[in-house]
């Protein structure tokens, strides 16, 4: 614990040095010192410097408060002169002038609650229905360029229910243009939606970029292969196409799991 200062000192300090700090002490009404247990606690002294503080204080004489002392008024030379009295002003003959205020005209204003928030007036939504229009188009493009090149590079009819539905079959092309268009078209929504924690935002971004950058490489690279005749595409361009419904089913599953990190 740090000792308290006095004049810019710490204790301990001579008895000399505390003895005006123990004078001014504040007393109890019919307290003529303070008592020793009240130095040691106020100064953090010990019992004899306490008891020798407290002997410095009893030994100095009495001497009555200033504000008590009354002068001696028998003595004339004290005793204040009566004022003479004053003539009592003459009122002013100039009226005073009236102060006119001018209201302002009320006006009529709806009475509400305070407490009730203006209401403000909706923001009308922007139109959706134009982005049907420009995706009818690009779905026929795209649905038939990921088709085109799952035929070139392997994809085709196959039987998913064998021994079961027989007749059933189904265009396993069709796998691509499902898995890496409605990829990109969600991480999209999820990027610029901005609900989403931080992690998934960021995923969303650079996955969403990904899969519009691969939806676009492999339109390119069907158009390429059908205007230069080929009827079956390279080696490193089918094992490029039969990765994408496995790296489209891994993205998608991160990112479902990282947008739900905060529930």
């Amino acid at each position: 614990m740090t000792a308290p200062t006095i004049n810019g000192a710490r204790y301990p300090q001579p008895i000399e040095a505390l003895l005006p700090a123990a004078r001014a002490l504040d007393l109890p009404e019919g307290e003529a010192f303070p008592s020793r247990n009240r130095l040691m606690r106020e100064f953090r002294i010990g019992a004899p410097k306490a008891g020798e503080l407290l002997a410095l204080l009893k030994a100095e004489p009495a001497t009555p408060p200033a504000d008590t002392a009354e002068p001696d008024t028998t003595d004339p030379a004290l005793t204040p002169a009566a004022p003479e009295p004053v003539p009592p002003a003459a009122p002013d003959p100039t009226p005073t002038p009236e102060i006119t205020t001018t209201e302002p005209p009320t006006e009529a204003s709806a009475v509400s609650h305070p407490d009730t928030p203006t209401p403000t007036a909706p923001a009308r939504r922007a139109v959706a229905w134009p982005v049907v229009l420009l995706a009818l188009p690009a779905f026929v493009a795209i649905w038939s360029g990921w088709v085109g090149l799952g035929g070139l590079t392997g994809f085709g009819i196959v039987h998913p229910l064998p021994g079961i539905w027989d007749t059933f079959s189904i265009n396993s092309a069709i796998t691509l243009p499902i898995g890496v268009e409605t990829y990109g078209a969600y991480a999209l929504y999820v990027w610029l939606s901005g609900r989403v924690p931080a992690p998934a935002l960021r995923f969303a971004k650079w996955s969403a970029l990904g899969s519009l950058a691969v939806g676009a490489l492999g339109q390119v690279a069907y158009h390429l292969l059908v205007a230069a005749g080929v009827t079956s595409a390279p080696w490193w361009i089918t094992t490029a196409v039969a990765c994408l419904p496995v790296a489209v089913l891994g993205m998608g599953a991160a990112l479902a799991h990282l947008v739900r990190t905060h529930d």
